[in-house]
């Protein structure tokens, strides 16, 4: 039996946890004092389809990450975990103004292409005319026209990683807290030191998201990853079922989507350069909330119930950080705000990696120690 370590308890690392525990590793996850993880934070939409601008190996990993989710849930429902989080809600692609507008046609029909490719969390795809929206989100202006995604679904995030780590433990893995420090020996990755215990293992799954890269450096290793600020509003709106709304998008790269208990979440910002500054920023609040009220002035009375500050593991040229990086290392991060949709198939691939598999997928695009050609303002 190998004896696998993941470092990292996001959705990432509690999936690789629970894949090698499945698949019979001794596993031990650890989990880190880490205000501020993207898992906590992220808002949970899972619809790649609309990254329209997204590079095509991004795509080649996040489209299978999407049909990956039934089969996870199908097992984690065997597993005793029902509670995930995930609902099939649908989406809104809406346009706020002549230029968006004039963009729905195109898209539509970009659409209706991966629709009939069998990308998954399509669905079918309905053109909605002016107003049409409002009547499945009554928050929305009243003369937005748009495009409906059947099959976008969202997940809670924190539901999700707790139910992959519960189902982890019961399938043998422990649950180790505190920060972890690589252990070297002879070329390769020996296992891992939390406080003052060592714990040696055959192989080391690094998934500590926008942290991964200060848990690899003493191993010479240069993840090109690093944190991006995310600020996420929370709103209640008495008296409102937000059961089942859909979720909202637009052209500029901020959304709506609703949880059940009156609540709307409205996201999200991308502060490169921040680093791991968990303020809630006057100027992020006013970014957030002017684009969800530009689309949803019927949001203006609602409640400033919360914002989330989270940090996102992004990459300067947009793609994860996946695969073998030094004997004994597999690293997962660099997801970006694709977290939440990338993250439970990343973890699957991360374990096969740990255990010797080959994985489906060609991982080359996401080697770790690739070099990215663009860097964001900041640096990496």
């Amino acid at each position: 039996m190998s004896r696998i370590v993941v470092v990292g308890a996001g959705v990432v690392g509690a999936s690789a946890a629970y894949h090698l525990a499945r698949a019979g590793a001794e596993t031990v996850l650890v989990e880190g004092d880490l205000p501020g993880q993207a898992t906590a934070a992220g808002a949970g939409i899972v619809c790649p389809a609309l990254r329209f601008d997204a590079p095509e190996a991004w795509r080649a990993l996040a489209f299978p990450a999407v049909g990956h989710y039934p089969e996870l849930l199908d097992t984690l429902a065997a597993d005793g975990e029902g509670d995930t989080g995930y609902e099939t809600v649908g989406t809104l692609l809406v346009a706020g103004d002549d230029r968006e507008r004039a963009a729905l046609g195109e898209a539509a029909q970009r659409l209706e292409e991966l629709r009939r490719a069998g990308v998954a969390n399509v669905g079918e795809v309905r053109a909605l005319a002016a107003g049409e929206p409002r009547e499945l989100f009554p928050f929305l202006s009243d003369d937005l026209p748009g495009l409906h995604l059947s099959g976008a679904a969202r997940v809670d995030g924190r539901r999700l990683r707790d139910a992959l780590e519960r189902a982890a433990r019961r399938r043998g893995a422990r649950v180790v807290r505190g920060t972890a420090a690589l252990l070297l020996g002879d070329g390769r990755v020996r296992g891992v030191r939390v406080g003052g215990e060592e714990t040696p293992a055959d192989a080391v799954v690094a998934a500590a998201g926008a942290w991964t890269g200060e848990l690899c450096r003493p191993a010479g290793l240069r993840v090109p990853v690093y944190p991006q600020r995310g600020q996420i509003a929370h709103l209640r709106v008495p008296g409102a079922d937000t059961s089942r709304l859909p979720i909202v998008e637009g052209f500029r790269r901020h959304y709506m989507l609703a949880f059940p208990g009156e609540r709307v979440v409205a996201g999200a910002t991308r502060e490169d350069g921040a680093g791991f500054d968990r303020r809630v920023t006057a100027g992020g609040v006013h970014e957030v909330l002017s684009e969800a009220l530009r689309l949803a002035p019927g949001l203006s009375d609602a409640t400033l119930a919360e914002v989330r500050v989270g940090f996102r593991p992004a990459s300067p040229d947009g793609l994860p950080s996946l695969g073998e990086a030094l004997p004994g290392l597999v690293v997962a991060t660099g997801l970006g705000p694709s977290g939440l949709t990338i993250g439970p198939y990343a973890g699957r691939l991360a374990a096969e990696l740990a255990l010797g598999e080959r994985p489906a997928l060609d991982l080359e695009p996401y080697a770790p120690h690739r070099r990215p050609s663009r860097v964001p303002g900041g640096g990496w």
